[in-house]
């Protein structure tokens, strides 16, 4: 008591100490248990899992991605010879024919793998079409096997610029054809050459084309996509890319 009446008359002054007077202590830090430092640790490192996880399953699915994604650049573009595929260009008044234009005579190739014990030839040789005007194709192709067989069938167009101007509405590349043993099926393709065409320099004087199909005995490749079983530079070729120099190829 004395030492408190020490300090208030001789040491602080008067407002220091009605400020020790009312202000309350300040409550001490808990520190945590180690229990609570073990759940905060746990829950740190599944966030991060988590995390890991999320990016090794999206590079997972762009490697899985990369074939389709790669096919889908080729058929958006018309890279190398490769047809324009369902891309957003068949709005009703772009399939109007041009009248007045010169028509362009469209040849149908057809190509199989020796691997592939199938017939494989187009229906008609060729068509005349106008810029703009859709037309229907179809080839025909029969398994002359006992066994059921998966083919998968690339395509190119030649000349190569003409390229991004051919576009299909409908076809049968790129996709799993299953033929039953001794089955014959027709194959449609609904296509147009786009009126754009005209106005390129480098196609006015474009009077033939020729669309070529080949077919392959189908393999599914460690992804477990269906792939064309052949040599890579006779797939290449018959995608209208054997002129291309090519990265070499990751080893499995």
């Amino acid at each position: 008591m004395f030492a408190r009446s020490y300090l208030r008359t001789k040491c602080l002054p008067p407002y220091v100490w009605r400020r020790m007077s009312t202000t309350p202590p300040r409550p001490r830090r808990r520190i945590p248990t180690a229990q609570e430092m073990a759940e905060f640790h746990r829950r740190k490192n599944n966030s991060f899992l988590l995390y890991t996880s999320a990016v090794i399953v999206v590079a997972l699915g762009a490697s899985y991605a990369s074939v389709p994604l790669y096919r889908m650049f080729c058929a958006a573009t018309g890279f190398a010879g490769t047809p324009k595929v369902g891309n957003g260009r068949f709005e009703p008044e772009r399939l109007v024919p041009v009248e007045g234009a010169r028509r362009i005579k469209v040849h149908f190739n057809a190509d199989r793998s020796e691997q592939l014990p199938w017939t494989f030839k187009p229906q008609q040789k060729t068509v005349n079409v106008l810029p703009g005007e859709t037309s229907l194709a179809f080839y025909t192709a029969k398994n002359t096997s006992n066994k059921d067989i998966i083919g998968i069938a690339t395509y190119n167009v030649t000349p190569d610029r003409v390229a991004p101007y051919f576009s299909k509405v409908e076809c049968f590349c790129f996709e799993e054809q299953r033929l039953l043993a001794g089955e014959e099926v027709d194959m449609p393709l609904l296509f147009f050459i786009d009126k754009d065409m005209l106005d390129d320099p480098s196609c006015r004087d474009v009077e033939d084309v020729v669309l070529s199909y080949t077919f392959f005995r189908a393999r599914r490749n460690q992804r477990g996509q269906l792939e064309p079983d052949a040599q890579e530079d006779v797939i290449q070729k018959s995608l209208g890319f054997d002129e291309y120099e090519h990265a070499p190829k990751a080893e499995k």
